[in-house]
């Protein structure tokens, strides 16, 4: 006897949570990178460059909603015919097309206003710089091969530049060259986990000038070249037994993200932060040990 399969359908939410959950505030997590700078310069603990770096973290929080409202809104086709992105709120519906750019523009636009409460240019000049270049992705960059790669990879870099310009610290070359190389190796892993997934004929339409080779190849040479300028830093730049420790979850660190990638599980980075529990201790132990180094 045959059985019928049924099919649960999903259950309605309110319009104020589907626009919320549209706006994807799992993916503030990568914001945190605006305390790097803050933190490795050892000023977090300065009640005005917390605040001036809670502002920015907010302030991308917002820029960041604000670009995947517009993207979703213009990939919402595409979005429709994959397992997975299908559920998004404005490819389900559940959010119109129009709401989600509307909202998306007013988020862009108190981007830099809220940065500006850190009391000088330069910081919403960069947050402006960062919604520019994600606009730019979302209508452009992200149709040219090898660029997407680097646009968003930039838009990580951004970031971090973002909460060093916000307390007014200096960026070395070696920060900025380790979360460079940290932002191409998490991109090129990404791209991988999709192209695995999906094949060359997915949704993103740049999949098709890839293979897992070469993404692969992008991504272990990242590693590579980033393992190696965070041991001269740690070693060289700072003659502490702390900074010397932390190079062992950092290895560990990318060492795991390397073979998460491998399982594909890489296509969404912010999952593994949130989930992945060696992920965390790692992340946690490197934190723990620079963290050490500067404010012991």
């Amino acid at each position: 006897m045959s059985q019928d399969v049924i099919t649960r359908p999903r259950t309605a939410i309110s319009p104020v949570l589907a626009l919320v959950k549209a706006a994807r505030p799992r993916q503030w997590v990568k914001n945190v990178l605006v305390l790097a700078a803050p933190l490795a310069a050892g000023v977090l603990g300065q009640p005005r460059s917390l605040l001036a770096a809670l502002l920015v973290f907010a302030a991308f929080c917002l820029a960041a909603s604000g670009s995947y409202l517009i993207n979703d809104a213009s990939d919402v086709e595409a979005d429709r015919l994959h397992p997975r992105k299908r559920r998004r709120p404005i490819a389900a519906g559940e959010v119109s097309v129009r709401t989600a750019r509307v909202t998306g523009v007013g988020l862009l636009v108190l981007a830099p206003a809220v940065a500006a409460f850190t009391g000088g240019w330069e910081a919403p000049a960069v947050v402006a710089g960062y919604v520019a270049l994600t606009l730019s992705y979302t209508l452009w960059l992200k149709h040219q091969e090898v660029v997407d790669l680097i646009a968003v990879a930039g838009c990580h870099v951004i970031r971090a530049y973002a909460g060093a310009v916000a307390v007014d610290v200096p960026v070395t070359g070696w920060f900025l060259v380790v979360v460079s190389l940290a932002a191409l190796q998490i991109v090129a892993g990404k791209r991988e986990a999709e192209l695995r997934a999906q094949g060359a004929n997915g949704t993103r339409a740049t999949l098709a000038a890839y293979s897992p080779a070469y993404l692969a190849q992008v991504r272990i040479m990242c590693s590579g070249a980033m393992i190696v300028t965070y041991c001269l830093w740690a070693l060289n730049a700072h003659a502490d037994l702390f900074y010397g420790l932390s190079i062992i979850p950092f290895l560990l660190l990318v060492l795991r993200h390397n073979l998460l990638v491998d399982r594909g599980r890489g296509e969404e980075p912010e999952e593994l932060v949130l989930r992945d529990r060696q992920t965390l201790l790692f992340a946690a132990g490197l934190v723990t040990l620079v963290a050490l180094g500067i404010y012991r």
